[in-house]
């Protein structure tokens, strides 16, 4: 059989090879990812084999299978295997980056107001137990690229005018709300230019848009496998330069691969494997974490396979993912009567390089303001508290009486609404999503949210 042979057309046939409830539509595969039913079955077994020899996994098979998804991530990702471990999410890569750096008087973290809300709070806990302080780019979408970068060129050099230096600089690959395309390119060269540290947090990252770390070097990446590259949960690369690796000392935990200072005292010997071992510290420090469940991390290659052999390759996905987000955007756009979040001035037939991945966010018809506003529009203006009870209820609504979701938040004075695109769905997915958000509009427009439609979820 060619390979050709095994291929499956994008859209509803996909629906085969994944593990979805009956009639349940899946459209928020951003906050959670989803794996098919051949990943399904290696997970099972390396989750067997661990307890069919448990001491001989953990010493032996697992750092083999390790290395073995380490390599294939890698040669996704243009760089050396050296340079790629795992950790379980992108929270925790961003998190073990930033408190493996030692901060001192007058250092700041630039990061930037649409920054996911985790990393935020991650940034004010280590204000609050460190010297280091936040220094958050202020904005709101639409906005346009050139702006942003130029918002965040001035915040450095006011900050370093102002005798403070700006020690890291943190970013998204496409952010999470709203679900738009940043551009990290761009902002990784001028931290270059500046001599900020880039950290980009690619959660929404690889297997959603292609990604060459090799030739862009940033100076840290991490990005979640199980989001849109079909791994269980949870399972994330994290990539370190070998450049920047003496900065990396600590897991979090911290475990058996710390790496201490040569003036601290000694500790137990280490349980990882010595000698002869050819890997370095920074490997050996990730290879094992305290006890957990690891296999998803082996489980990468299974998932490279899959969409390589019944997809057809990450070209193919990316395609098909980008074009498919582009018109569930406008489709939806359509059904409410309201505009695509995408950077201002584009002129006809241009496109939106803001819309060049594999989400798109649509205004709904419902403004947000707790003071008077003369914002137009067919309902009226909704107050903060209002609008998040309107949120939660949307969401019950979705879930409970239309087997979905899709994530619904607040920005610049307007609800939205985050659309993700997937192999496994197709434009009348999204044209049906556009019916149901339309009726649930007019219900929280005309205040008629009713309780028993909410369900229990």
């Amino acid at each position: 059989m060619s390979s050709s042979e095994l291929l499956t057309p994008f859209g509803a046939p996909m629906l085969k090879h994944f593990l979805f409830e009956p009639g349940w539509r899946n459209l928020n595969q951003g906050s959670f990812g989803t794996y098919p039913a051949p990943v399904r079955d290696a997970l099972r077994k390396f989750q067997d084999a661990n307890e069919a020899r448990p001491d001989a996994f953990f010493r032996w098979e697992l750092p083999k299978g390790l290395d073995v998804s380490r390599a294939a991530v890698a040669k996704l990702l243009h760089v050396p295997t050296e340079e790629c471990v795992f950790v379980k999410n992108a929270t925790t890569g961003v998190n073990t980056v930033l408190r493996n750096l030692l901060f001192k008087e007058g250092d700041v973290i630039v990061y930037f107001a649409t920054v996911y809300g985790a990393i935020e709070k991650t940034i004010v806990s280590l204000s609050e137990m460190t010297p280091v302080r936040g220094l958050k780019v202020e904005y709101r979408y639409p906005i346009s690229d050139d702006e942003l970068v130029r918002r965040f060129e001035e915040t450095v050099t006011k900050a370093k005018a102002d005798g403070l230096n700006v020690r890291v600089a943190v970013f998204d690959t496409v952010v999470s709300n709203p679900g738009i395309r940043f551009p990290f390119e761009e902002l990784v060269r001028v931290c270059k230019e500046q001599g900020v540290l880039s950290l980009i947090d690619g959660a929404h990252g690889i297997g959603q848009i292609p990604l060459d770390l090799g030739k862009l070097q940033p100076d840290f990446f991490t990005s979640n496998c199980h989001k849109w590259l079909f791994t269980p949960r949870g399972c994330a690369v994290l990539y370190v330069p070998l450049r920047n690796q003496h900065l990396i000392r600590t897991t979090l935990p911290t475990s058996w691969g710390f790496i201490p200072d040569p003036n601290s005292p000694a500790t137990q010997p280490s349980v990882l494997p010595s000698g002869r071992n050819p890997k370095s510290a920074f490997e050996l420090l990730f290879q094992f974490v305290a006890t957990g469940d690891d296999t998803p991390y082996l489980c990468v290659p299974a998932a490279l396979e899959f969409r390589q052999t019944v997809c057809g390759g990450e070209d193919r996905i990316y395609e098909y993912m980008e074009n498919l987000a582009r018109e569930a955007g406008d489709v939806v756009s359509l059904a409410l009567g309201t505009e695509v979040l995408q950077e201002p001035g584009l002129k006809p037939g241009e496109v939106s390089r803001q819309r060049q991945c594999a989400m798109a966010t649509v205004r709904l018809p419902l403004a947000v303001s707790d003071h008077d506003s003369t914002t137009r529009t067919a309902y009226p203006v909704l107050k903060t508290t209002d609008a998040l009870a309107a949120i939660d209820w949307m969401q019950a609504v979705m879930a409970n009486k239309y087997k979905t979701l899709a994530p619904i938040f607040l920005h610049g004075g307007w609800l939205w609404v985050r659309l993700s695109a997937q192999i496994y769905l197709e434009k009348s997915d999204f044209e049906w999503l556009g019916g149901v958000l339309k009726v649930l509009c007019e219900k929280v427009g005309n205040r008629e949210m009713d309780e028993e439609s909410r369900g229990d979820v």
